[in-house]
């Protein structure tokens, strides 16, 4: 077992996302595992990564996969790099569960 590219905090979740600009249509395209051995949450985009709309995109892809608000969803790190941190405000651990029913990937602390 791998640990998710997510980890539940006091304040919701926060993703480790490997974004794909220009990606041809926006979507969840599941979990990678690094060389590094961290695994990201790989999200596709339309949108090309000028003047912050490919991070716009990814915003909006997470908060309609998990049924957010546009508020819930923050660009946490890497606003100009290809791996990005992103926190998510909510129950952490329903969050967890819903990207975890979204990849197959299992929440951190289960087995």
């Amino acid at each position: 077992m791998t640990t998710p590219p997510w980890r539940v905090t006091p304040a919701g979740i926060e993703v480790r996302v490997r974004a794909t600009p220009r990606g041809g249509r926006d979507a969840l395209d599941g979990v990678e595992i690094r060389d590094d051995g961290a695994a990201v949450l790989k999200v596709r985009v339309r949108a090309a990564p000028e003047d912050g709309a490919a991070n716009a995109a990814i915003r909006d892809v997470l908060r309609r996969a998990l049924g957010l608000p546009a508020s819930a969803v923050t660009l946490a790190a890497g606003a100009t790099a290809r791996i990005k941190l992103f926190r998510i405000a909510g129950d952490g651990p329903a969050l967890a569960e819903r990207l975890h029913s979204l990849t197959g990937e299992t929440p951190a602390g289960r087995a």
